[in-house]
């Protein structure tokens, strides 16, 4: 079994692997620190939009219930005959505390049941203004339990500047009959200035609304936005579905992607929404990703460009080792192999026959005359001569386990595993047909072009002691091819029965 580090250098794609495996660990844990780095921003985002929508929650809490306890003072003191009886001046006094001239708040009126201002603590001499088509009005008439009403947004009637919404209680008689309604307005101007105080970024947004819909202040600030009706967007849908909570979503007004955090104010119906664009929540973090990003692609990179440059070099070496090694076994002229690696396989296919019982099948060719030719033709062409057999041979020699070699000189050595006599003579003689079909011209051989003599010897039949045997066998069947005139096949089974091959051919229908 080859050493691991024997292992790595003779495979180079293992290298490459290697890197990659590394590479992808480095790219792993970057991923899984960019992951975590997301998420913190997520939560910190979180964090800052709780605290806020938390602080509005309270202001604006803590403003209504103070106005509602002025409006309910109000109510307190049309029960008493004798603050009804006071001085107009003092019942002013009396009936409008000072929280009721407070910034941001507008007036508080005392409506009878006509819808005609009974009390104004913005003027003892009430102004003459009619009231009864406002809703709040309509509401309190019509049901006697609603309790503290928020009203819609709505343009003062007595003023006529900055848009203001209600808060209202019901006034009952004694005998629970409609009396009148008690309203305080309040600017929205004062909820504008309390979102323009919060740190939103650049694509957050705030959003007061009615429970049922109803847009009261946005940031950013939209005049044309006030008093829109949200019902049937996908974003109140989820403001109505429970107390509190959070979740991605898509305004309806301006098509931003925001992370929103809601809740009910508690007491008055009412529903705050804070939301931040995840465009500015990951902002920071985008800005760090990019650049560990960066430079963990690069060691990446780099990394696996070492590893190719380096499995580059790798293969080059295994490349020239091969080629010396090829060079090493293979004949430098024809291609094919040489004696020594011929006599090595020889030897393993012999002791696998032995192993097996299966035939084994030898042959060994001689160019006839060779030397004539080289000397009438020159070495040149006797080298191409040679190239010529070598191709005629391996063109007939095509089964994995075939071996063809240059035995020496002009001599060529053919091995055959699992083929019988018959077979060998049979490839044998497709061999020397093959040669004698070149037809190279050879005026010093009988047969006038190039031929060669084919010695045949197998395990068929005989026992050979050692694979040398074998090829001793065959040498003595090539011998008496020469001897019987050149340019044929003889098997050795002939010469040991004291037989000759008398035509040019021996011809033999066998399978291969």
């Amino acid at each position: 079994m080859p050493k691991p580090n024997l292992m790595v250098t003779r495979r180079p794609n293992i290298i490459i692997a290697i890197s990659g495996v590394l590479a992808s660990a480095i790219l792993a844990i970057a991923v899984w620190v960019l992951a975590q780095m997301h998420d913190d921003a997520l939560r910190r985002a979180q964090d800052s939009v709780f605290n806020v929508s938390l602080l509005v929650e309270r202001d604006v809490s803590r403003n209504l219930e103070i106005y509602d306890l002025s409006i309910r003072t109000v109510i307190e003191g049309l029960k008493q005959p004798r603050v009804l009886q006071l001085e107009p001046s003092l019942r002013q006094m009396v009936l409008f505390d000072g929280s009721a001239s407070a910034k941001d708040m507008g007036s508080i009126l005392v409506i009878d049941e006509t819808g005609y201002i009974k009390f104004d603590s913005q003027s003892v001499t009430p102004r003459h203004v009619y009231l009864a088509d406002r809703d709040y009005f309509k509401v309190h008439r019509d049901s006697p339990n609603v309790g503290l009403y928020v009203s819609r947004p709505f343009m003062p009637r007595a003023t006529g500047t900055d848009m203001s919404i209600g808060l209202s209680r019901r006034i009952s008689r004694p005998d629970g009959s409609f009396g009148g309604v008690v309203v305080g307005t309040m600017r929205l101007k004062y909820f504008r200035s309390l979102f323009n105080g919060m740190n939103l970024g650049a694509g957050g947004s705030m959003a007061l609304m009615l429970s049922d819909g109803t847009m009261l202040m946005r940031r950013p600030y939209d005049p044309k936005t006030i008093g829109i009706n949200l019902t049937g967007t996908s974003n109140y849908s989820r403001f109505v579905a429970q107390p509190s909570g959070d979740f991605f979503g898509t305004a309806a007004i301006d098509g931003v992607e925001r992370w929103y955090a809601f809740r009910h104010i508690d007491m008055y119906p009412l529903i705050l929404d804070v939301a931040l664009s995840t465009r500015d929540i990951y902002v920071g973090w985008r800005r760090r990703a990019w650049i560990i990003g960066s430079l963990i692609g690069a060691l990446d990179l780099t990394l696996i460009a070492l590893a190719v440059l380096f499995a580059q070099q790798m293969r080059r070496r295994l490349l020239a080792e091969e080629e010396l090694h090829r060079l090493a076994r293979t004949d430098g002229l024809t291609g094919v192999d040489n004696r020594r690696t011929f006599e090595e396989a020889a030897e393993k296919e012999w002791r696998r026959a032995q192993r097996n019982g299966g035939p084994l099948a030898m042959l060994l060719i001689d160019v006839d005359s060779f030397k004539g030719f080289n000397d009438l033709y020159g070495h040149s062409a006797g080298d191409d001569a040679l190239i010529a057999v070598a191709h005629c041979i391996t063109h007939n020699v095509r089964r994995p386990g075939d071996t063809a070699a240059r035995y020496g000189g002009e001599e060529f050595a053919v091995l055959l595993p699992d083929t019988d006599e018959a077979g060998a003579i049979c490839i044998a003689e497709k061999i020397r047909a093959a040669v004698q079909a070149l037809a190279l011209g050879h005026v010093a051989s009988s047969h006038h072009v190039l031929t060669v003599s084919i010695g045949v010897a197998t395990t068929q039949g005989e026992a050979f002691a050692t694979s040398r045997a074998l090829v001793n066998a065959a040498d003595q069947a090539l011998y008496a091819a020469k001897d019987a005139g050149r340019n044929r096949v003889v098997p050795y089974r002939t010469v040991g029965t004291g037989a000759s091959a008398t035509g040019r051919t021996v011809v033999v229908v066998a399978g291969h």
